[in-house]
C-alpha cells in the first residue's frame, strides 16, 4: 500500500482499553474516513495480539497500518511499515527488514535539518509535533508553525503533524503545511470515533 499523502492518521489509543475495544476504535474511525492508521502502546499488554488484529482490519479497509517503534513486530504482522523515532533502528535498516514497498515514517519534532536528512535516507513521510499541549505526548517539547511552513517549501514527501489536534484548530495545521494530521486523544476520548473522524475529514474538503 502506498502512504497517503493527506487525510487523517489515527493512533491508537490502548491505556485501560481491551484489545477488542481499541480494534472496534479503530474500525470506526477508519469507516469514518482514517487514511492511516498507527499502531502506539507504550505499555503492551500482548502487542502480537492486537498488531494482528488491527493488521486484520486494516488490510481488510484498504488502509495501512503502521507499527510505531518496532520493526520486528512490523515484520511477523505483514504491516504497511513503521514509525521510528529518535531512539528507533534508522531508515536503511528498516528497509533492509520490510522491503522496498513499506512506508517508512520519521518522527522529526521540531527539526527541519531532521527531516531533510530523513527524506533523503528514503523515508515516505515526516512528523512534526507536538503543536499543541497533548496528553499522549505531555512532555513532548513544541513544534512551531514556522517549521511546518519551511517543510512544506524544503520537502517533497507527505508531512504530518501531531499533538493536541482537535478538529478546531487542525485547520491552521492543514495551512501552514500539514498534509496529514495526527490524532489520538481527538478521536478517542470521544465515545463515538466515527463522527469525531469526519470532523478531521471535514478539515481538508
Amino acid at each position: 500500500m502506498k502512504c497517503p499523502t493527506r487525510g487523517l492518521y489515527a493512533i491508537t489509543q490502548t491505556e485501560h482499553k481491551t484489545t477488542d475495544r481499541v480494534i472496534a476504535e479503530i474500525t470506526a474511525a477508519i469507516q469514518g474516513g482514517a487514511a492511516i492508521v498507527q499502531y502506539r502502546d507504550k505499555n503492551p499488554i500482548d502487542a502480537m495480539l492486537l498488531a494482528t488484529g488491527l493488521a486484520t482490519v486494516c488490510d481488510s479497509l484498504q488502509v495501512p497500518l503502521i507499527i510505531n517503534d518496532d520493526v520486528g513486530l512490523a515484520v511477523r504482522v505483514g504491516a504497511a511499515g513503521v514509525h521510528l523515532g529518535k531512539d528507533d533502528s534508522d531508515i536503511r535498516a528498516a528497509r533492509d527488514l520490510l522491503g522496498p514497498a513499506a512506508i517508512i515514517g520519521v518522527s522529526c519534532y521540531n527539526s527541519l535539518a531532521r527531516a531533510l536528512a530523513a527524506q533523503q535516507e528514503g523515508a515516505d513521510y515526516v512528523a512534526f509535533g507536538r503543536f499543541f499541549p497533548s496528553n499522549s505526548k505531555p512532555l513532548a517539547a513544541p513544534a512551531e508553525l514556522a517549521t511546518l511552513q519551511q517543510a512544506k517549501r524544503a520537502l517533497t514527501v507527505p508531512i504530518v503533524a501531531i499533538g493536541g489536534i482537535l478538529p478546531d484548530n487542525g485547520g491552521q495545521l492543514i495551512s501552514a503545511g500539514a498534509d496529514l494530521l495526527a490524532v489520538i486523544g481527538g478521536l478517542f476520548d470521544d465515545a463515538r470515533p466515527e463522527q469525531a473522524a469526519r470532523s478531521y475529514q471535514a478539515l481538508f474538503r
